[in-house]
């Protein structure tokens, strides 16, 4: 069965990117390599707890930089202080990216003297990173109280491959993932290579992780057919909201993108270090104030919904180029190949199993995910991978392999829950919250309209792709995240809460 493979290629495409030096040649690195049984890290020296902990395991090669995410641990942060916090936490990020880089250009020297990751990369990083959270103490110092013990969370650390093993054992025998999550995690993998490799070959039977040498891998997709169904609903219940208000916004086919964050990183060019997808607003860039959102253009076919709706691209891992693979974001950041247009985007708001819905205030932003959930943990992971014809069987961690006539799906359900006061918050989520597993809110929140996002991709069947990530991250399937920033105007919104309430299908 043929297919009809979209393409979104960035020539005449609107890129906001900063200038940034240009990767030479052999810029992009080969880093996810095997290492030999028994091989592993230790550094002659002292090192902290953490670093002895995660660059040693017996036949794993160290695959990324690992290290703590300061924005998880500061205090409420005053209002006048954000812009400076947001801006050094931004700064954090690309000390992260640009250690990366210099661990990919000198693995082969490392390889050889580990202690030379301690000098050269991990030691550095920790001087800039104490610096950063420096600046960000004062700041925070200047219109409150100074926050405490930040300073425990400058060291970082190289990281195991995890993937390295993936799909080994006795003639290819099974290995399970075995965690499954609310029905959005879970899989199995058959641990049969069957001819189709997520990564590239160097030549030698060793697989590479990707074109841009960090990701993916093999051990990064499964068999959809192979997972068990895994999806369970929250029973509704007398007094629950049924409604659907659905916004119809487009594919991005204006070919709106670029590697910023206007909520994470304000006033920051390429404050994300990947490409995103934009549809609704077309104002949202780093330097979008609530004002030019507000008078924005926007893609939706309500022209009351002036809300951005944003998540990383999707490039098919085929060796070709997309025309950032010199840019900020493209592939000064790895990430690289052909940006994939989706078949289908799909932007419902849904209600509470248990209660009625209340208005969402404007500009209330969201985002659910955890674009660094590879190295924080996956507390926060919230994204769901599955196929059409098998969305039953949801995927958190692991990237599905459909069968032929089927298309990859990303799913994203956001907070539904709201703390009545704040649009925002220092950490951008701890002003909304996800209802328990019984459709309930917590204590002080409330329940509003749920916006549950569904993209779907006609992409060649196999392994051959990924979502934009961090460098450090390594495309990892759980890293992926949405972004969400409210400009209804409030005639809609108070139709969308009705329709929701009043168990209607509107948009």
């Amino acid at each position: 069965m043929g297919r009809n493979r979209k393409r979104s290629t960035l020539a005449n495409r609107a890129i906001v990117a900063s200038a940034a030096l240009i990767l030479g040649g052999g810029g992009l690195v080969a880093v996810n390599t095997y290492a030999s049984a028994g091989e592993g890290w230790s550094w002659s020296g002292q090192q902290d707890e953490q670093t002895q902990n995660q660059t040693k395991g017996a036949g794993q090669t160290v695959s990324t930089i690992d290290c703590p995410e300061v924005a998880n641990d500061l205090p409420d942060v005053p209002e006048q202080a954000r812009p400076e916090v947001d801006r050094e936490l931004a700064t954090m990020d690309s000390q992260i990216t640009d250690a990366y880089q210099k661990f990919a250009e000198q693995k082969e020297q490392i390889e050889q003297d580990p202690q030379l990751a301690q000098n050269a990369i991990l030691n550095p990083l920790k001087d800039k990173r104490l610096a950063s959270i420096d600046r960000i103490s004062v700041a925070i110092n200047r219109a409150g109280q100074q926050p405490q013990g930040l300073d425990s969370l400058a060291p970082c650390a190289l990281r195991p491959d995890d993937n390295v093993n993936a799909g080994e054992g006795d003639n290819g025998g099974d290995a399970q993932d075995g965690a499954q999550d609310g029905g959005q995690d879970g899989g199995q993998n058959d641990g049969q290579d069957n001819g189709q490799d997520g990564g590239q070959d160097d030549g030698q039977g060793n697989d590479q992780g990707g074109q841009a040498g960090n990701g993916p891998e093999a051990g990064d997709f499964v068999d959809i057919q192979s997972v068990e169904p895994n999806v369970q609903q929250p029973q509704q219940r007398r007094g629950g909201s049924k409604g659907t208000f659905t916004t119809d916004c487009g594919k991005n086919e204006n070919g709106k993108f670029n590697p910023d964050n206007v909520i994470v990183a304000p006033g920051v060019s390429n404050g994300a270090h990947h490409m995103h997808d934009y549809v609704g607003n077309q104002a949202n860039d780093a330097f979008a104030s609530d004002d030019d959102l507000a008078g924005g253009d926007t893609t939706c076919r309500n022209q009351g919904d002036k809300s951005t709706y944003y998540w990383p691209v999707l490039r098919l891992q085929n060796g070709q180029d997309e025309n950032d693979a010199a840019a900020d974001g493209g592939g000064n950041d790895k990430n690289v190949g052909e940006i994939q247009t989706p078949s289908q985007v799909t932007l419902n708001f849904v209600g509470s199993p248990v209660s009625k819905v209340t208005a969402m205030p404007r500009l209330l932003r969201i985002i659910t995910g955890d674009a660094k959930a590879f190295t924080n943990g996956d507390a926060n992971a919230n994204a769901s991978w599955s196929c059409t014809g098998f969305e039953d069987r949801q995927l958190k961690d692991k990237y599905p392999i459909c069968p032929e006539g089927s298309q990859v799906v990303r799913s994203f359900k956001f907070q539904s829950c709201w703390d009545g006061q704040n649009t925002d918050s220092a950490n951008h989520r701890t002003h909304v919250a996800f209802a328990d597993g019984n459709g309930n809110c917590g204590d002080g929140f409330q329940a509003i309209p749920q916006l549950v996002q569904r993209i779907v991709y006609d992409v060649p069947p196999g392994p051959g792709f990924a979502v934009d990530s961090f460098p450090e991250q390594l495309h990892k399937p759980i890293t992926d995240h949405g972004d969400f920033i409210n400009v209804f105007d409030e005639n809609l919104m108070n139709k969308v809460v009705n329709c929701i309430n009043t168990g209607q299908k509107c948009q």
